[in-house]
């Protein structure tokens, strides 16, 4: 990977967040252009693209047997080209189909986990120069989610960024434009929703739809959630029998559910010790008194954020409209006012959310900018290639 280079980033005009839940592209000049469900619906017999994003989803868990619902994001990582390429073409070709002539996606920005291998960080590059982009620049989520919560990422001081995803959440220290220690948890909105029907499976062999599931999160809350209390209300969930297959309603405890939740929860809290561990003393002291935000979809799970204000002590911040951070983030270093190594210079202060919503209204189109994780030019096969017209046959 490269240093960050500034520059690099103004050029790019398409910036696009591959989550497991949902992909969000962001066009220079229009905006939130695409916020769908990361799913699409293939037809297994003839390989025809069928449904993507909401439509999609509403098929998942009600196809017959040649339709095959494919998540191709797991993790923030690209699991199946293909399938993404595919997705992503469906999705921003019909939105996008003024700029083709200006070549849109000829530069283009994307997020990847902190952690993620080259094999991971080529499999993105290769989805996005699949549908036309000639070069890809790749952003570390925890960046950009920092960025897009209004962090002081450019400044010599901590800032910790919990990126609470649909399978996984990263936790990141950050100062100077750079992660300084990071962790990856299998903990998310999947997790907690699988946990709890794995639980009711083993405890009341009962089996839940999804939208059973849900009304259990209220479970999670702690201190404070409810009226100021804990949350104790007993909830009716009506599913399908394991042994006799009928269906049948049963009253759940809350804390049976809190119990089914304790062990991927007690995983995030060593992984933010470990993290902490891994800091410069410094950098803790600073975090002693900021706290901790959260950003990610799943960072607005009930209760997520007082359990960990409990545990760690620290103080915990839900960031505003956290799912978008990082698309935001992203929007933000197409800006170019900020570089994470120019922290001496006026552009290089910190704005708050507030502070830069006035000044977008006085005629700049984006937040902040900083760091990125490098850019990866695409083959030269790849860059030939154009935006699909919509219509065309996306297989």
């Amino acid at each position: 990977m490269s240093c960050p280079n500034l520059e690099a980033l103004t050029r790019c005009s398409v910036a696009v967040d591959l989550g497991a839940a949902r992909t969000r592209v962001y066009a220079k000049g229009s905006g939130l252009v695409v916020d769908q469900p990361s799913v699409v619906a293939v037809n297994t017999c003839s390989g025809a693209l069928i449904a993507v994003g909401d439509a999609a989803e509403r098929m998942d868990g009600r196809t017959p047997q040649h339709i095959r619902v494919v998540r191709p994001v797991s993790g923030g990582t690209v699991r199946d080209i293909d399938m993404a390429r595919r997705m992503v073409r469906a999705l921003i070709g019909e939105r996008l189909r003024r700029f083709k002539r200006r070549r849109v996606m000829t530069h283009a920005l994307v997020t990847v986990p902190h952690d993620a291998d080259p094999l991971s960080c080529r499999a993105a590059v290769e989805t996005l120069t699949g549908v036309g982009a000639r070069r890809v620049e790749l952003v570390e989520a925890p960046i950009a989610a920092a960025i897009g919560a209004g962090l002081p990422v450019a400044h010599p001081e901590a800032a910790m960024v919990l990126v609470c995803g649909t399978t996984t959440t990263q936790v990141a220290v950050v100062s100077l434009g750079a992660v300084v220690a990071g962790g990856t948890v299998a903990l998310g909105g999947d997790t907690i929703h699988h946990s709890v029907v794995q639980y009711l499976r083993n405890r009341h062999e009962l089996l839940l739809p999804s939208h059973e599931v849900w009304p259990l999160h209220l479970a999670l809350l702690g201190s404070g959630g409810v009226g100021n209390g804990v949350y104790t209300g007993l909830t009716e969930v009506q599913g399908r029998d394991v042994v006799t297959g009928l269906a049948r309603t049963v009253t759940i405890d809350p804390e049976e559910v809190r119990s089914a939740i304790q062990t991927p929860l007690t995983g995030l809290l060593d992984t933010i010790r470990v993290v902490l561990h891994r800091c410069p003393p410094d950098l803790v002291a600073d975090l002693a008194d900021r706290g901790m935000v959260l950003a990610g979809g799943s960072a607005q799970l009930p209760g997520l954020a007082d359990q960990l204000r409990e545990h760690t002590g620290m103080a915990v911040h839900v960031a505003d409209e956290p799912e978008l951070c990082a698309v935001n983030g992203l929007a933000a270093m197409m800006a170019g006012r900020i570089s994470p190594y120019l922290t001496d210079s006026e552009d290089a202060g910190y704005r708050t959310p507030q502070a830069e919503a006035a000044h977008t209204s006085r005629g700049r189109d984006e937040p902040v900018a900083a760091g990125r994780r490098g850019g990866v030019a695409a083959p030269e096969t790849a860059a030939a290639e154009a935006m699909p017209v919509p219509g065309q046959d996306i297989a």
